[in-house]
């Protein structure tokens, strides 16, 4: 099984972020599954992390095409499946519409999880703009209710890049946040951002008081491997009916990138970097 996993950052540009990323997907992923690292192409951003590049409404949908288009050539390069690594999901439900492979979003599966966990969900994230979009994303996805506190982190990405050398006060202020959301009612943690997500399960934080924080980059890439194993034995699939969820005739679909001049998709455009490929060398 092969799984694209696709980043709202440029990682491979982010070396102790991508290595931390590597080391925990080569944990998750199943022995047969080979999960391949995909960043944002690189005159995305004239930095390494997004940070205001992607908290405005219109920014946002402009870094969409990216991942519809990386979830195209997926398709056509013969992967099972595509994991967008990033909170927001961007891209989430235009992909589903167009590709037949799985498509999972952080958000979207990191929420489900909490909701067989817990009963209120609480989320430590460290971009404070993308509050309205997680609630809004939460109510999309049916969970609205179940979504309480969401308490900003006092810590930003470089921050938690020079914490993997002295992770203390990055774990500190995690749990300080992550004990606000507990005190408003909060029986389980969503850690926001993917970087986040992957230094507290790097460092083997897992819970906080007791209360569960999910492991979001965990729980996306086993939904992949369930989603994949799932229509293999018995067929299930993406619904095809409805404005959200049906494909859009191929002729046409093709006519209107052409016209909007987005660039054609094809299996050679695949420029990933391989979980097994890394950890074999080592």
């Amino acid at each position: 099984m092969k799984i694209w996993h696709q980043s709202l950052t440029s990682i491979e540009d982010i070396p102790v972020y991508r290595d931390a990323v590597v080391n925990h997907l080569s944990k998750i992923a199943r022995p047969d599954v080979d999960v391949v690292l995909h960043g944002m192409s690189k005159e995305t951003y004239p930095q390494q992390y997004p940070g205001h590049f992607i908290t405005y409404n219109y920014l946002q949908s402009l870094h969409k095409e990216q991942f519809i288009r990386n979830a195209m050539i997926a398709e056509k390069a013969g992967y099972d499946a595509v994991f967008i690594g990033t909170i927001p999901d961007v891209g989430l439900i235009e992909a589903r519409s167009i590709v037949d492979i799985p498509v999972i979003g952080y958000g979207q599966a990191s929420m489900h999880i909490a909701s067989m966990l817990g009963t209120k969900i609480g989320i430590v994230n460290f971009l404070a703009p993308l509050v309205d979009q997680l609630r809004f994303n939460a109510q999309q996805y049916g969970l609205g209710e179940k979504v309480g506190p969401i308490i900003q982190a006092d810590i930003g990405f470089y921050d938690i890049l020079e914490g993997f050398d002295n992770p203390q006060p990055i774990i500190e202020k995690f749990t300080i946040a992550a004990q606000q959301a507990i005190a408003q009612g909060a029986d389980i943690i969503i850690p926001g951002e993917g970087p986040m997500n992957i230094f507290l399960a790097n460092f083997g934080i897992h819970h906080v008081d007791n209360v569960p924080i999910i492991d979001s980059f965990g729980a996306g890439i086993k939904m992949c491997e369930t989603m994949v194993d799932l229509y293999k034995i018995s067929g299930m699939s993406m619904a095809r009916t409805g404005f959200f969820n049906e494909k859009p005739p191929a002729e046409v679909l093709e006519k209107l990138r052409s016209y909007y001049n987005l660039p054609d998709v094809s299996a050679d455009m695949d420029f990933g970097l391989s979980i097994r490929s890394v950890t074999s060398s080592v």
